[in-house]
């Protein structure tokens, strides 16, 4: 095999064309650049020196308009144009401004101290006379003779009731512009010079790390030409990829060598079991572990070298319930609960047995499912039917009872009468509102379910909520706001955080005591909002606290069906904020009163610049 030549080398070609793509791409944006940023400073710079003209010109209109109407023992017109062209010396961008007078050409007025013997002269400059000729500005670049840099020269006539009554003339440093620019063109020289050098040095670099894999593929290749492994490749070229390439075509005839029967399977099984989701565990004839996959390692929390010859029994903690015989007739599943304190684990093992044509037992299979999650939504699903269940037995009951009493003839007691309706009412009602909990949670479940955000005040959505309660509520409760007094936006749904906060506000109400107080608190902190409503009623016991925002969950159950809770709340209150992007949690001293807190993701700003 001949070797590569240098110049035919891909690690050279490399090289080249990273360097010309650097090198393209650099001129092509210093050239845009570098034109676009002259255009832009010499717009800049006669803008700026404009304004300043239009400025001064209609100071100079009101000041030879006084001249014409002279108040005697008042400054002279030369005067007041001394004082207005005295802020023009020493000017960074201005070398002189001279004012002109209209019919005379009369120079009233220099901002150059040094040129102060041109006052009282006339003015002979061609661009002065057509300025005061036709009455429009007039403006170009010149090279000034002294000092042979580039000026702007700009004349702007002076206008009353449409008559030229003087001109301004000015003469402004363009070449400073031009020296920016030079400066600028040699930072770009000098940063392409820079970027190329580095560009050299990493891209021999990086064709380093590309060629050098590729050479140690070859190498490799020549080494499985030996019987090893073989394959055909596709030739693209005369690189080192292309002899990559002749290398591993030559090796084909050497495909029956390479491959043994024996060895194909032992792979194949081997794939299997490594990128099977479920664990596997195989035994020989009495029941010793002799394989075991890394998911059922995993499942089980032991390592594939200490359990190997180990007791298929022993390992899957069985003991006291089977025999390796008994397991052996096992046609069922059996559930191994592995639940600990703070983590729950449940697999399912189903086994099948190894024989051959004669009936000899060969060994065990055990395939193990993780049914965790589908034995908690089992749980979940089950106790939340039997709550449900629950929650509408204890009204109906009641209905039915006061209903019967209704129909034997309590119906004709004035007394007890509207008492039985009342009660049916309040049943009938508590289920409404069971269901439409119900309902809601149903959306929320909902994979369809979408939010209608819109930015608002949430301070100011917050004190209306406050305002709502506070006008309408039966208790002897003060309310005590502690909120910023500026906006504060929320990209948010108004009724499904109205919802949650009625929610809350309604149980700070229902538990505080006569007397009590409720506070509303809003705090910032970095980019999110911390809501919160405390109360001073009982309190909840800390161990009970994770639970409160659980389906159905009460920690007073009679109390809650009393006032009429359903024990979702705050369960719905927890997804919607949540779907907000925020958290919703509780604090709680037992006897002294609870705090429910959520936090928003917000943006401070000002509200007009949200109008």
């Amino acid at each position: 095999m001949n070797k590569v030549g240098f110049f035919r080398s891909i690690h050279l070609k490399f090289v080249i064309i990273y360097v010309l793509l650097i090198l393209v791409a650099m001129q092509i944006v210093s050239a845009y650049f570098v034109r676009q940023l002259e255009t832009t400073l010499n717009d800049n710079f006669k803008t700026t020196i404009q304004d300043r003209v239009n400025l001064l010109a209609y100071y100079l209109e009101e000041q030879m308009v006084k001249d014409r109407l002279p108040e005697e023992g008042g400054p002279t017109l030369e005067n007041d144009i001394e004082r207005l062209l005295s802020d023009y010396y020493n000017s960074e961008d201005i070398n002189e401004v001279q004012v002109i007078e209209g019919d005379s050409l009369k120079i009233l007025g220099t901002s150059n101290i040094d040129n102060r013997a041109v006052v009282g002269q006339r003015a002979t400059d061609t661009f002065i006379r057509v300025a005061m000729t036709t009455g429009q500005e007039m403006n170009d670049d010149f090279s000034d003779k002294q000092t042979g840099k580039r000026i702007w020269v700009l004349v702007k006539p002076i206008k009353v009731d449409n008559e030229v009554i003087g001109a301004i003339h000015i003469s402004a440093k363009i070449e400073n512009v031009y020296e920016q620019m030079r400066e600028i063109n040699n930072i770009f020289s000098t940063g392409t010079a820079i970027a190329l050098a580095l560009t050299a040095v990493l891209s021999v670099l990086l064709a380093q790390t590309i060629t050098r894999p590729i050479t140690d593929m070859r190498k490799q290749a020549l080494a499985m030409a030996k019987g090893n492994f073989s394959r055909k490749v596709k030739i693209y070229g005369q690189d080192e990829i292309g002899q990559l390439a002749m290398t591993f075509n030559s090796l084909t005839r050497k495909l029956q060598e390479a491959q043994a029967t024996t060895e194909g399977e032992r792979r194949k099984l081997s794939s299997v079991l490594s990128y099977m989701t479920d664990g596997v565990i195989a035994t020989d004839r009495k029941g010793r572990v002799i394989l075991i996959n890394e998911p059922a390692a995993d499942m089980l929390k032991v390592s594939r070298e200490t359990v190997l010859s180990t007791s298929i029994v022993s390992l899957l903690g069985l003991e006291e319930d089977y025999t390796f015989e008994e397991l052996l007739a096992e046609r069922e599943s059996v559930i191994l609960d592995y639940s600990e304190f703070q983590k729950n684990l449940v697999l399912r093992a189903n086994f099948s047995v190894i024989q051959k044509e004669t009936g000899f037992v060969n060994g065990l299979i055990t395939v193990l499912h993780d049914i965790t999650e589908q034995e908690k939504i089992d749980a979940e699903r089950r106790e939340f039917v039997a709550n449900v269940s629950h929650e509408l037995r204890t009204p109906l009951t009641t209905m039915r009872s006061y209903l019967e009493a209704l129909a034997d003839g309590a119906w004709q007691d004035k007394t007890l009468a509207p008492n039985f309706l009342d009660v049916t009412q309040n049943e009938t009602e508590r289920m409404i509102r069971l269901v439409n909990d119900l309902l809601q949670l149903s959306k929320m479940d909902s994979k369809d379910y979408q939010l209608n955000k819109e930015w608002i005040d949430f301070i100011q959505f917050y004190n209306r909520i406050i305002d709502r309660f506070e006008f309408t509520k039966q208790q002897n409760v003060t309310f005590e706001r502690q909120l910023p007094n500026h906006a504060d936006f929320v990209e948010m749904d108004a009724d499904k955080l109205t919802q949650v906060l009625d929610n809350i506000i309604s149980n700070a109400l229902k538990y505080s005591p006569e007397g009590g107080k409720v506070t509303f608190r809003i705090e910032e902190k970095e980019q999110f909002l911390f809501i919160s409503v405390s109360d001073e009623g009982m309190g909840i016991p800390k161990k009970n606290l994770k639970k409160i925002f659980d389906r159905f969950y009460r920690v007073d159950k009679a109390r809650t069906r009393k006032l009429g809770g359903t024990g979702l709340g705050l369960a719905i209150a927890k997804e919607m904020v949540e779907a907000h992007g925020g958290e919703i949690w509780a604090d709680s001293i037992d006897g002294k009163g609870t705090t429910i807190s959520f936090s928003l993701p917000y943006v401070r700003t000002e509200e007009d610049d949200w109008e």
